[in-house]
């Protein structure tokens, strides 16, 4: 199938007739994931989660085809789709990244052939794609041609899609400089890929424009809009609440006061590491708690 690509500024994206065809198989030289099991968690009859190895994908169904977020590595790509079979006899319609990161958008090429449309942030297509721009800072990997995204947003856009409005926000640069927010408005569910890491420290990927303070407003950003019931779909993790939301942006907001007291006082990165800024936190969150540190520092200190 040829595509071109589109890029859409902030506008909407309707019905669009894609064909087709079946599952793909693992592409060469991929990790063996034979043993991966795909679970599926219902959040209402139309609207799943999906948690197998990398980052935890949405599933919408319906009579207008099936939208993924999110599709983790190539090699799962037949498992995913037989999860979704499993709920819904349409085919995968529409692909959406959250970011650019392999554990995330492993699954493009074969969704793509398959005849998929892949929509993401114009800083996942850059990120996706540095050879054509020669200017971009940070660290990357060349996709190949057939995993880009053919469909890119500025700001935002809005899916009017299996009876649904489905509204993805840019949220600026807080994982990475492309992360994309989900929000199903009528079901009260947020996916927010990995700027939340339910239960643990996030990877703050700073070579690709990551920052705390953009990690911290992207907890606010949901807050804001959510109630006691709302569900919120991790890049990791188990299926979220608010209260584990809140308690997530309040933990980030601590290590950030603590390691912007240190940086003010002209602490070096080791220094700041040595301090243990986290110490009393680690129990709970305690996942690489180092690289955490660190790139709240490189964050603040500009390093």
């Amino acid at each position: 199938m040829t595509t071109s690509r589109w890029s859409v500024p902030g506008g909407v994206v309707g019905l669009a007739t894609v064909a087709i065809a079946g599952a793909v198989g693992p592409l060469a030289g991929q990790p063996d994931m034979s043993q991966v099991e795909i679970r599926t968690i219902e959040l209402e009859h139309d609207l799943f989660m999906l948690m197998g190895r990398g980052g935890n994908i949405g599933l919408s169904v319906g009579e207008d085809g099936a939208f993924l977020i999110d599709d983790q590595f190539a090699p799962l790509t037949g498992k995913i789709l037989a999860a979704v079979a499993a709920v819904s006899e349409e085919p995968v319609r529409w692909v959406l990244n959250t970011h650019w990161h392999g554990d995330h958008t492993g699954g493009n090429e074969n969704l793509g052939a398959a005849g998929a449309m892949i929509v993401a942030h114009e800083n996942v297509y850059r990120r996706m794609n540095p050879a054509e721009f020669a200017g971009l800072v940070g660290r990357s990997n060349q996709a190949p041609r057939g995993a880009l995204p053919v469909v890119t947003f500025d700001s935002g856009v809005r899916f009017h899609w299996n009876g649904r409005h489905i509204e993805v926000t840019h949220i600026g640069e807080a994982h990475t400089d492309g992360d994309a927010i989900v929000h199903f408005p009528r079901a009260n569910v947020f996916h927010m890929g990995d700027t939340f890491f339910r239960g643990r420290y996030p990877f703050i990927d700073v070579d690709s424009g990551g920052d705390i303070d953009g990690v911290i407003a992207a907890a606010n950003f949901v807050l804001e809009r959510s109630s006691e019931g709302t569900r919120i779909i991790p890049g990791h993790g188990e299926l979220a609440s608010v209260d584990h939301l809140r308690e997530y942006r309040d933990m980030l907001e601590t290590v950030r006061l603590r390691v912007a007291g240190l940086v003010a006082n002209g602490r070096t990165a080791d220094q700041v590491v040595a301090a243990a800024p986290t110490a009393d936190l680690d129990a709970v969150w305690g996942d690489n708690p180092e690289r955490f540190v660190r790139a709240v520092y490189r964050s603040l200190a500009g390093s």
